[in-house]
């Protein structure tokens, strides 16, 4: 699998992705491997466009000491989640936030998300799981699974937001443009 991030520019971070009808070896491999990325860039959380991929999976790692006052709404969360074809509803109490992305490197923008909400998803032992998240933890879910449906940060940004940014979005498209192993 390509361990290689794909940045804004590269147009499989605008590709819906497919659902995983069944857990196989390959989509055990492809979770370990996006884990192993994801740490490896510092990250959070990870969608499979982010590494050139379309299966409806991503990786989310928050550790507790991150999630804040909201730490112990999550505690029952086992660390780090797999969620195949996750579906995010019951969003609850929106709030304004700093958030980045591994596509987006360097770029650190407020973003408005609900406080909670509730994902579904199959794990990686095949079994159906529904989970409610708060806080930073639902803000990652909510970003991951926007992802998975080729929503990405700069679609979240105002307009405002987007020329006070301009030179660094056309930066880091440029640079996508360039790298080969972008392509």
């Amino acid at each position: 699998m390509n361990d290689k991030i794909m940045t804004f520019g590269n147009p499989i971070l605008r590709k819906r992705a497919v659902k995983i009808s069944k857990v196989t070896p390959e989509i055990e491999s492809l979770a370990e491997s996006m884990l192993k990325t994801m740490h490896r860039a510092n990250g959070l959380g990870l969608a499979a466009q982010q590494v050139g991929r379309t299966e409806a999976i991503c990786v989310i790692d928050v550790p507790e000491d991150a999630q804040g006052i909201d730490a112990p709404l999550n505690a029952f969360i086992k660390m780090p989640m797999v969620l195949l074809n996750p579906e995010v509803s019951e969003p609850n109490l929106v709030e304004r936030s700093k958030e980045g992305c591994l596509s987006f490197p360097n770029l650190f923008v407020d973003v408005n998300r609900p406080h909670s909400c509730t994902v579904s998803y199959m794990g990686l032992d095949g079994k159906h799981y529904k989970v409610r998240v708060h806080g930073f933890l639902a803000r990652a879910v909510m970003h991951e699974v926007d992802h998975l449906g080729g929503v990405l940060l700069v679609d979240k940004l105002s307009a405002t937001q987007k020329i006070l940014n301009r030179g660094k979005l056309r930066r880091i498209k440029q640079d996508t443009l360039e790298d080969p192993e972008q392509q």
